[in-house]
């Protein structure tokens, strides 16, 4: 599939913004951003990963539960998984920034569970926080197959979880705490 240009990235992002609201559940308009997903990215996987951490939770480690799923097969949708405190998890849960990750390397430094990731030929990705202010709710992952993005499909992949954001919702009680964090310190992918 070729890479998206500005002038495709506008077009879909155009329609994407007039078919959600016209969205009447939750799923019709991640399907829908699932579908503009496709087009940018290729061939990929997407899931959007909810924050479910409270404030019984242990400090330093956050809870993920799969809001969304574009293989649900491979990845259940209220699949759970722990995080604890990496570069990562500063990246998108203390500073809020996007986590672009190139290359098997990456990866593997990045995602315990990158094993299980190879098999499906996974080699880059692009992590969005969602954010409510400064706390950050939900992730909204694409894992691609090419070893790096382009700058379009980055920006069209930031786009899209803007355009989703409104539909996924902050779990009850969410909260989250780090102990000694430097956030000054960049993140390296």
């Amino acid at each position: 599939m070729p890479a998206a240009t500005a002038s495709t990235l506008t077009a879909l992002t155009a329609n994407l913004l007039d078919v959600l609201a016209e969205a009447r559940s939750t799923d019709a308009a991640l399907r829908q951003v699932d579908l503009c997903r496709r087009l940018i990215a290729g061939d990929s996987v997407f899931s959007i990963q909810q924050n479910v951490t409270t404030a019984r939770d242990p400090v330093d480690e956050i809870r993920l539960r799969r809001f969304y799923s574009s293989e649900a097969q491979r990845y259940p949708v209220n699949g759970a998984k722990r995080k604890t405190l990496t570069p990562w998890t500063e990246c998108l849960f203390l500073q809020g920034r996007v986590f672009v990750g190139e290359g098997e390397e990456a990866l593997a430094r990045h995602f315990d569970d990158f094993e299980q990731m190879r098999p499906h030929g996974l080699q880059s990705v692009i992590n969005v926080p969602l954010l409510q202010g400064n706390l950050c709710y939900a992730t909204f992952n694409v894992f691609g197959t090419r070893p790096q993005w382009l700058p379009q499909e980055v920006l069209g992949i930031r786009l899209l979880a803007l355009a989703a954001a409104r539909w996924v919702p902050t779990a009850p009680g969410l909260a989250y705490r780090f102990n000694g964090v430097s956030l000054t310190a960049p993140m390296e992918a």
